[in-house]
């Protein structure tokens, strides 16, 4: 499916992939995510490469799917407590003030995500996929179920964070 794919992507841009359906887009992002392991080939991420050093990958990275994966029983303040813990983040909850302040959710934080809009879950989704400052964001489709107004927020957010430095693939 990928036989001849070839692709650099600078520091700090936002790269979108484009293809007809069945193109291979879902694939690359999962052997470049680690998720999936190439047949043949070589790919790099951070320097690192992705077969041989998947561990040194998973932490420079994030993945963000085409749906919010968020717990919705949790309140927005626990899901973010949970991947602050699991990236074994220390100041977990200034880091959460924080995200919670950039994307508009301190209101709703301690409320159960089953209550949030579509909106708010994926800026919530969003801000889960910034804990541990990752160096590339894999976003597959980010604005699918947005509306209008909020599309534009998160194309916006997108583009705050390319101009700090993180790669947006």
């Amino acid at each position: 499916v990928l036989k001849g794919v070839d692709f650099t992507v600078s520091k700090g841009s936002i790269f979108a992939l484009l293809g007809s359906n069945g193109a291979g887009k879902t694939t690359i992002v999962n052997i470049l995510s680690t998720l999936l392991k190439a047949d043949s080939g070589e790919a790099r991420i951070c320097g690192y490469d992705v077969m041989r050093e998947a561990i040194n990958v998973r932490n420079h990275i994030s993945l963000t799917g085409q749906y919010a994966a968020v717990d919705e029983p949790l309140s927005g303040r626990e899901n973010l407590k949970m991947i602050a813990s699991l990236r074994r983040l220390p100041q977990r909850n200034q880091t959460i003030d924080e995200l919670l302040l950039k994307f508009g959710l301190l209101d709703a934080a301690d409320r159960r995500v089953s209550t949030y809009s579509g909106g708010m879950r994926r800026r919530l989704d969003l801000a889960m996929s910034l804990i541990g400052n990752p160096s590339v964001i894999f976003l597959d489709e980010p604005t699918t179920g947005l509306d209008p107004q909020s599309r534009y927020a998160m194309w916006e957010m997108v583009k705050s964070l390319a101009h700090s430095g993180t790669t947006i693939f």
